[in-house]
């Protein structure tokens, strides 16, 4: 009974994590940025097998907006802008659940232009792969519990997360945005 109860509350607490539980809080610092282009295209965007359908439109749309939500409350002075391409996703079905509870994926390039220098920071395009976040309703399955909209907003926003943490690596790193501040 003890390990049944650690298990809800372990599923409880990791619920609420999600690549937007930390909008409300203040940015992370990364330095002089200010995002002036988020442009995301998905003319390749590859459907992986058993995946629900969506358009590309839409791929683009929702990448868009979580870029947006997560980037635009940086008002550095430095301007930058960001060149994303959906490169391919999944949209989990229903499946069978606990047994087979298929996972959504997302997979983006990105690209990021220093305004000023009028270069790409860079060169070759960095890929990011990621996963729905684990939450109650993706114990079963996120097909059963989430539509497809849901599902797409939800990766997206995880990989706005994972855009944000590798520049604040390559800040670090290689000094971008004006080093660490």
């Amino acid at each position: 009974m003890l390990r049944w109860v650690s298990g809800v509350l372990l599923m409880l607490s990791v619920a609420a994590c999600n690549g937007a539980a930390d909008l409300q809080d203040a940015a992370v610092p990364l330095g002089d940025f200010s995002l002036v282009h988020n442009i995301v295209v998905a003319p390749k965007a590859v459907k992986g097998p058993l995946s629900r359908e969506v358009s590309k439109d839409e791929l683009s749309a929702a990448m868009k907006a979580a870029i947006a939500e997560r980037f635009d409350r940086y008002e550095g002075t430095k301007r930058y802008h960001f060149g994303v391409s959906v490169e391919g996703y999944v949209l989990a079905q229903p499946g069978i659940p606990v047994v087979l509870s298929p996972k959504s994926v997302l997979i983006i390039n990105l690209t990021v232009y220093d305004d000023a220098a009028g270069k790409k920071l860079n060169e070759k395009p960095h890929q990011i792969t990621v996963i729905e976040s684990f939450s109650g309703g993706t114990i079963v399955g996120s097909g059963y519990t989430m539509s497809a909209k849901e599902q797409l907003k939800n990766l997206s926003q995880n990989a706005a997360k994972s855009i944000e943490r590798y520049l604040v690596k390559q800040q670090k790193e290689q000094g971008w945005f004006g080093g660490a501040q």
